[in-house]
């Protein structure tokens, strides 16, 4: 699918233009065209501060929120490079701890595309080399970078060795850029996403990892092998043991006694948040203190995953005992997790009512037939300015999912109207697609911070 933003900002608006006549209007992995346009502003890659470079299928964003705010917790300042937004532009990039403001941004995207003309390159090689060069003029103690796609051949990648690579969740998702037959590459699907994550290790870095099936930890291991880095993985190096909302954190180098309690619900951001942990136990020092460590964990937030949205003009349109949530899970990994909290949470004692839109290039009815013991009823919206599934074919899939009540609705809008009209249930949650999550926190006036 391909990138776009917009900006309510003239002057990032006129970049956003540029590059959208100048990019090829899809992804593209490689990295022959980011260490070109890279060479033509200096290599700012190279000129980066400690470096934390994090990729997984799921859960990378949640991963680099929880680093971010723990560094905070310690005082530094902390840079970070995430995908995608979701309201704004600007929530990809972020300075000492600090959104980038639209003036700068503009003039960030101008001075790449004004060398970038020729080369072709994509939306996110054009945005991650304007990163780069932002992090390499200002100061700042630590740098996170999220892959975009992949890892091997994912922009990101271009940087050198950081300090730590963390390697999140793994599944099947993007299956046209990384699945496809290449020459000296596994061919099970699985442990091809595998390879290519691990493709981020190089030479000095420290690995941090969640646990895996042994055939996919088998390919790690001998990525991390092939450049003399020593893995620290869960299960093995390190565990997260879940007590309700809580959790503690043990590792064969030492614990935490204190138990660590996060703002975001689920077992799985657990994990998430004891991989932050483990990528900063095997960090160059400073280290964080277990007081550090926990006031981090306490007060890290990533929008749009399992988020109660907060009074607004969306919110408004229901009576006040009914709650709206957002989730941007979107492939069959994120939905099995979604499914596991909805049945320990928000539909143990009553189903949820569902507003679902999905892109046209995922398993609608994979994630629906997981989700569809916990929920009453789904409204279906279109995702504008994306290619998604027709609202009318998500209902009828659902309807096979065994979702008998499903609707159609032309908004968000007008799904809410219809699930306000009809026997309420306590919980509504749009979900399916982190851009129609976007366009939910846009359409309530609460944009991410």
């Amino acid at each position: 699918m391909p990138d776009h933003a917009h900006s309510s900002d003239p002057a990032v608006q006129i970049q956003l233009d540029r590059l959208a006549a100048l990019s090829p209007g899809r992804d593209i992995l490689g990295l022959e065209r980011i260490a070109e346009l890279c060479a033509r502003l200096g290599n700012p890659q190279n000129q980066l501060p400690r470096t934390f470079h994090v990729a997984g299928t799921n859960g990378k964003g949640s991963t680099c929120a929880y680093l971010r705010a723990i560094l905070e917790a310690q005082g530094r300042r902390v840079h970070s490079y995430t995908s995608p937004h979701l309201v704004r532009f600007n929530e990809r990039i972020r300075l000492a701890g600090t959104l980038i403001d639209d003036a700068l941004l503009a003039a960030l995207l101008e001075e790449v595309l004004d060398v970038a003309h020729d080369l072709r390159a994509s939306f996110f090689e054009v945005t991650t080399a304007a990163a780069f060069l932002a992090f390499a003029r200002i100061p700042a103690d630590d740098c996170i970078i999220e892959v975009g796609l992949g890892g091997r051949l994912d922009a990101t990648n271009i940087i050198p060795a950081p300090a730590v690579c963390g390697i999140a969740s793994l599944g099947i998702d993007h299956e046209a850029f990384l699945l496809a037959p290449e020459a000296g590459t596994p061919a099970d699907p699985a442990v091809r996403i595998a390879w290519e994550k691990a493709g981020i290790f190089k030479p000095g870095t420290a690995l941090a990892t969640l646990a895996y099936p042994a055939s996919l930890l088998q390919v790690i291991g001998e990525r991390a092998a092939a450049v003399g880095g020593t893995l620290f993985s869960e299960g093995d190096g390190w565990a997260v043991q879940s007590d309700g909302d809580a959790f503690h954190w043990r590792s064969k180098f030492g614990s935490i006694e204190a138990p660590l309690q996060t703002r975001m619900p689920g077992a799985h951001q657990h994990r998430n948040a004891g991989l932050a942990i483990a990528m900063l136990n095997i960090a160059p020092h400073p280290r964080p203190s277990e007081s550090e460590v926990v006031r981090g964990i306490a007060s890290a937030f990533w929008p749009g995953r399992m988020q109660r949205l907060a009074d607004g003009p969306l919110t408004a349109r229901l009576p006040a005992d009914r709650n709206l949530w957002i989730d941007g899970g979107h492939n069959l990994d994120a939905a099995r997790e979604l499914a596991k909290l909805l049945a320990g949470s928000l539909a143990r004692e009553q189903k949820i009512d569902l507003i679902l839109g999905m892109l046209a290039n995922k398993d609608a009815a994979g994630f629906l037939t997981l989700l569809a013991p916990h929920v009453a009823r789904v409204a279906t919206v279109p995702i504008a300015g994306h290619e998604h599934h027709g609202p009318g074919e998500l209902a009828e899939i659902a309807r096979q999912a065994g979702i008998a009540d499903a609707m159609v609705a032309g908004s968000i809008a007008g799904a809410i109207d219809l699930m306000a009209a009809d026997t309420p249930a306590p919980h509504i949650l749009i979900g399916g697609s982190l851009y129609l999550v976007g366009q939910a926190l846009d359409l309530n006036e609460q944009l991410p911070v």
